[in-house]
């Protein structure tokens, strides 16, 4: 089935792309999420004004995603939540949480979809977390997960 992405989607593509994918993948997944909307003679036109949308977010050179890369390797984040006796958190770290605790400590401003948890936070401590900021270039962020 072919489909054209609203966002970027980690493995298939990035906005305003038109990709073929499987017709469940599209049907269960990626249709009622809203990541992608399916592909018509009608719906290409929308594509220029998807790419439009996304050269205003994206970061557009190497250079600028490592600049933005040494701003957020250099940011201490510490996330104040919740949690029972035992350190164990109620419910757990979400991206969004992570990408506005950047912008707290001053850091640049991070689209939570770019922010990558390789599990999730469910612990206090203090944790690994990638930002991918360009199909090139990710930066490695330490935030510290506290009791409120």
């Amino acid at each position: 089935m072919k489909i054209i992405l609203t966002h970027e989607v980690s493995g298939l593509g990035a906005a305003g792309d038109v990709v073929d994918v499987k017709d469940g993948y599209a049907r269960n997944y990626l249709v009622p999420r809203g990541f992608a909307i399916r592909w018509t003679k009608g719906g290409e036109k929308d594509v220029a004004q998807i790419r439009r949308a996304r050269k205003i977010h994206e970061i557009a050179t190497i250079e600028q995603a490592n600049e933005i890369k040494a701003q957020l390797e250099g940011t201490k984040v510490r996330l104040a939540v919740r949690s029972g006796d035992a350190g164990r958190l109620f419910g757990s770290v979400t991206p969004a949480d992570i990408a506005a605790a950047i912008k707290t400590a001053g850091g640049p401003d991070v689209d939570k979809r770019r922010v990558e948890l390789g599990s999730p936070i469910k612990t206090l401590g203090a944790h690994q977390v990638s930002v991918r900021l360009h199909p090139e270039v990710a930066a490695k962020l330490g935030v510290e997960v506290v009791a409120a």
